[in-house]
């Protein structure tokens, strides 16, 4: 195993640096090797964070909001600024090839910038002779964020931005698995925003329930799976704090049979296999048209033969690892327990034997109570399921718990938006995939998530409206 590197990484609490006595392993995923450590945020940290984020909220809620979005605006050039460095931290410690992992730190300022254009209305209910009723939207208090390891920049920014426009200061828990480049965010920023607005702390899985638990916070704001949600919403209740849960999804796409196979073939494939298929609202499900199946499937195989997958630091290279060990070993396990069922396996190309590689894999046809349909795999394997009918397509792309996000694919737009609107999801894409703006908001259905991120609503989620009732001068 190699050594960790030289760098040393810090919490930034209070706009300071803290070093922690207990550290945790940071691994390449393209080697399973550590290559570094981060700090461990231990309970006498964590209380230490929310102290000085709840100190800060007094006067960084009454700072004008001008004034507040010049801070973010800088903020978002900073980090862009230094792009190449956090893309290249980003790769070691995620997996993705240096181009995406660029995409996201440029995207992820953008995102930042952007959010500044939007502004918290003041809404009026009432103006009369006698009074004028206006609802106010204030910000809540010390938020928490817990950003999970497949966009572990973007996903804390969706937090950041809106948490600190709104008015509230922030305590932002990257992954234990992808914690560097934002610890190396959060010492960049230090100076930017007043000490105790933004603090930056990582630590193990025992830091997340203490967080949650935590009297100090006043909202929650979670990105990771299911499971772990319905347990942070659990902890949550115990003090009524406020929470956003963005959550696991089992995405389907159908494609129907009017479609330009060659034409769309690349972008399904993107849309399912993009970050090594770690993506939340990526393809999951592909439903094909029984007119069109078999070319649209040997389209897709070999695509999957052509791209490369390797190690995202070597040039080319199109598809990274599976970002952890746990993951990568479920992703395999739902493999093979295929393969021990008998269903048809269409691999792609040969994969790295070291690191946590899986070849990009295509399920012919499987039953639909197959592990490999009903579950999120969160890796590189999808099935292909056939379909003849409209009204059967769109019952078993609903069959599932989750509704995060889906689409369709048809050259008739009316027919697909026609289909996408009996879609249960939050999000639907007509001809297009994983798209997604600062100015839209990203909202789950069933167990797929509580609130919204993004957009305006996104933004009043880090609010309380407040109703002031004013009486009209001499009434």
């Amino acid at each position: 195993m190699s050594t960790p590197s030289n760098q040393t990484y810090a919490l930034t609490i209070d706009g300071q640096a803290v070093r922690t006595a207990a550290m945790i392993d940071v691994r390449n995923p393209a080697t399973g090797e550590v290559f570094a450590q981060a700090p461990a945020a231990g309970a006498d940290d964590l209380d230490r964070a929310v102290a000085a984020a709840s100190h800060a909220f007094e006067q960084w809620s009454r700072t004008p909001v001008a004034e507040r979005k010049a801070l973010l605006v800088k903020a978002a050039r900073i980090i862009d600024d230094h792009a190449d460095e956090l893309a290249a931290l980003f790769t070691r410690e995620q997996g993705r090839p240096l181009p995406g992992a660029a995409a996201e730190i440029k995207g992820a300022a953008m995102w930042l910038k952007a959010g500044t254009m939007l502004d918290i209305p003041i809404e009026v209910t009432e103006d009369t002779a006698t009074r004028r009723i206006e609802v106010h939207h204030v910000p809540l208090g010390v938020v928490c964020a817990i950003v999970p390891w497949n966009f572990p920049v973007l996903l804390a920014i969706w937090k950041i931005g809106p948490a600190l426009l709104a008015g509230n200061t922030i305590v932002v828990k990257p992954s234990p698995f992808t914690p560097l480049t934002t610890l190396r965010i959060g010492e960049l920023l230090a100076d930017v925003f007043p000490p105790g607005v933004l603090n930056v702390i990582c630590g193990g899985d025992e830091l997340g329930p203490l967080m949650t638990a935590h009297k100090g916070f006043a909202k929650i704001s979670f990105t990771g799976s299911t499971a772990t949600g319905r347990r942070v919403m659990e902890s949550a209740a115990r003090d009524l704090k406020r929470i956003t849960l963005e959550l696991g999804g089992n995405d389907a796409a159908i494609v129907l049979p009017d479609v330009d196979v060659d034409a769309v073939a690349a972008q399904l494939f993107e849309g399912a296999f993009h970050n090594t298929a770690q993506v939340c609202v990526a393809t999951k499900r592909l439903f094909i048209h029984e007119d069109i199946y078999d070319r649209l499937r040997d389209r897709l195989h070999q695509l999957a033969k052509d791209l490369s997958v390797g190690d995202g630091t070597q040039q080319g290279v199109r598809y990274g690892p599976v970002q952890n060990e746990p993951q990568y070993r479920r992703v395999v396990g739902l493999i093979e327990e295929a393969r021990r069922e008998g269903l048809t396996l269409l691999e792609g190309g040969a994969v790295p034997e070291r690191g946590y590689f899986v070849p990009l894999t295509l399920v012919d046809n499987p039953p639909d109570d197959a592990r490999v349909v009903t579950e999120e795999a969160f890796g590189p394997v999808l099935p292909l399921l056939k379909f003849s009918d409209i009204d059967d397509v769109v019952r078993r792309a609903n069959d599932t718990e989750y509704g995060l996000a889906g689409a369709v694919w048809s050259a008739d737009v009316e027919q697909a938006v026609a289909v996408a609107h009996r879609l249960d999801t939050g999000t639907v894409w007509i001809n297009q995939n994983l798209q997604s703006t600062p100015f839209t908001p990203l909202a789950g259905a069933k167990q797929s998530g509580f609130g919204q991120e993004n957009g305006l609503p996104g933004l009043l989620e880090f609010t309380r409206p407040k109703a002031i009732y004013i009486p009209k001068a001499g009434k």
